[in-house]
């Protein structure tokens, strides 16, 4: 099993290195990089970014050199820029590092994030790393009580489903999974919104953020419940796709090993239904499950909650590689790309090693 993990985590490096240069490759043909907006910003808007060369409180360039977007390469090709002195477009050049080639911007990229080095937002003056500890509460409150509601409902209920294959009971919930499999997230949320946080009839749950204002005078019992209270909704509305799939695929993997000899045996020999189901189907059937738990948590934790937090107006991950993305904010977009797709690379990992520790009877090393 060693070597398995050994020769998994050299794959790391070559997977990680090509989601990099290929994210960094089409970024060099997105017009409208951040010069350009700056320019634009003040040819309509005065004053805006007048700090940039004078040390004042405009975009910071880190160390990382990292820039893309087309006018990259010469101060000709700014939309907007006739009404500025070359020299100011040089010196804007300088600041961001588009003065230098996108082969040696990406090798610099590249050596700073290996040491962990993600540099500070352009238009923030925060650190990546910080920014994105910043956000995390939001994300983490989100992509965990998400996933564990979403098990705590499915597992059961698909037994369940599997132990009544074809009875009415089966029918009817099929027929509600598919009905909550169709409604996409947002929607949900809305009608959430519309009939509990106060849109068109109940006032039951807030609206805005994770607390309340008074947080910190509350007690510690207090606290918790008012973070239960302001995560209520959007946990729901985050749920629904997922807590869909996950019934299905639960009922189908206990059917299919309902089927199976061993089990006629275990019934023959005397043995009870629920001896059978938890003694011995329960185990095989649950693999498939209990080992996605990794992929799906970081499923939802870095997906699909861009809407959600807009709609309950949360300040997460989701809206902000939103708006690094809307603002050129290269720092941000590179680095959380990196970190996260590191993540998602050792998560795959975990995931087999999760098989094998459900399931000692796989053997990864010996299939290789």
């Amino acid at each position: 099993m060693a070597a398995y993990i050994l020769r998994r985590l050299l794959l790391v490096i070559p997977t990680l290195l090509g989601i990099m240069v290929l994210n960094f490759a089409l970024i060099q043909f997105i017009p409208g990089g951040p010069i350009e907006q700056i320019i634009a910003q003040m040819e309509g808007g005065g004053d805006v970014f007048q700090g940039i060369s004078g040390g004042g409180s405009g975009p910071v360039m880190d160390d990382t050199g990292i820039g893309a977007g087309a006018g990259s390469t010469g101060s000709s090709q700014y939309v907007g820029a006739r009404g500025l002195p070359p020299e100011f477009i040089a010196e804007l050049e300088r600041e961001f590092g588009f003065d230098k080639p996108p082969l040696q911007r990406f090798g610099e990229m590249m050596w700073n994030y290996l040491r962990f080095d993600f540099g500070e937002s352009w238009f923030r003056s925060i650190s990546v790393v910080d920014l994105v500890l910043e956000k995390m509460p939001v994300s983490i409150s989100l992509g965990l009580w998400s996933t564990l509601l979403a098990y705590l409902i499915s597992i059961p209920l698909g037994i369940r489903k599997a132990m009544r294959d074809g009875s009415s009971f089966d029918t009817w919930t099929s027929g509600a999974i598919i009905v909550g499999y169709a409604i996409p997230g947002f929607l949900f949320a809305i009608l959430l919104i519309v009939l509990f946080a106060g849109g068109s009839y109940w006032r039951i749950f807030p609206l805005r953020g994770l607390t309340s204002d008074n947080w910190e005078s509350l007690s510690l019992l207090g606290k918790i419940a008012d973070y239960f209270w302001h995560i209520t909704l959007p946990v729901l509305a985050s749920t629904i796709s997922a807590f869909a799939t996950l019934t299905l695929l639960t009922k189908n993997s206990f059917l299919d090993e309902i089927k199976k000899q061993y089990v006629m045996t275990a019934r023959a020999k005397g043995l009870t239904e629920n001896r059978v189901l938890y003694g011995h189907v329960f185990r095989n059937a649950m693999l498939i499950v209990i080992s996605g738990f990794p992929a799906l948590f970081i499923g939802v934790f870095f997906g699909g909650s861009l809407i959600i937090e807009t709609l309950f107006s949360l300040d997460g991950l989701g809206r902000l590689g939103y708006e690094a993305a809307l603002q050129r904010d290269y720092p941000v977009v590179f680095g959380t790309l990196f970190a996260f797709s590191l993540l998602g690379l050792v998560v795959g990992i975990l995931t087999d090693l999760t098989y094998v520790l459900i399931d000692p009877r796989i053997d990864f090393e010996r299939r290789g």
